[in-house]
């Protein structure tokens, strides 16, 4: 999972998607927080700016782009440098594990997701986060794509696919929620339903069985 160069040449638009999208970021947010348990020990995987696990109390992050560690270390995150595939952390160190729209980035999602599963503690939590290639807005944003300087890296994926991951690597799902029913340049109500099918944000929470 090394760094795309768009993550350090424009580390400043990505951050300020967020300030020019303010409904649909607060809709993912609370879509994120409507699943994820209460940090004790956290860690996000891909924290990229610090966007969600600032405002979460996430407390520590893994992002392999300088540039969008310097932001989300003015965040107040504690940042390590490494990728999703090979996590400086110990094993079982982790309560709740965040991945926030990162699968899509990574050349080797099983080996992320076993690095994932060895840093959560038994009982602990997963949530991933993803734009759901198989929904309407998905599908708009899959054909899109190449015109994106950051998601022409991307490979979408579906909640099925990733239904089918978690339980491959060990994790047992335990809900879905989605949000962004609409185009994000129209969505002004930060509306979160269960389910997935429908938005374009849907969020997986899944749950390392204990030993």
């Amino acid at each position: 999972m090394p760094p795309a160069p768009c993550f350090d040449e424009r580390a400043n638009e990505y951050d300020r998607w967020f300030d020019d999208n303010r409904a649909v970021y607060e809709a993912e947010l609370a879509a994120v927080r409507s699943v994820a348990p209460a940090p004790v020990r956290a860690l996000e995987i891909g924290v990229g700016t610090g966007r969600f696990a600032a405002p979460l109390g996430v407390a520590f992050g893994v992002e392999p782009s300088a540039a969008m560690a310097i932001r989300a270390r003015d965040r107040g995150v504690r940042v390590v440098r490494g990728t999703a595939e090979r996590l400086p952390f110990p094993d079982a160190a982790f309560d709740l594990v965040l991945m926030i729209t990162v699968l899509c980035f990574l050349d080797d999602m099983p080996r992320a997701l076993a690095e994932a599963r060895r840093v959560v503690a038994g009982g602990g939590a997963l949530v991933v986060g993803l734009l759901d290639r198989e929904t309407p807005p998905g599908r708009r944003y899959d054909a899109m794509s190449e015109a994106d300087p950051f998601f022409r890296h991307a490979r979408f994926l579906s909640s099925a696919e990733l239904f089918a991951a978690l339980s491959e690597a060990g994790f047992e799902p335990v809900e879905a929620v989605q949000t962004v029913f609409a185009s994000p340049a129209t969505e002004d109500v930060a509306v979160v339903r269960p389910g997935t099918g429908e938005g374009l944000f849907a969020v997986h929470r899944a749950t390392r069985p204990d030993p």
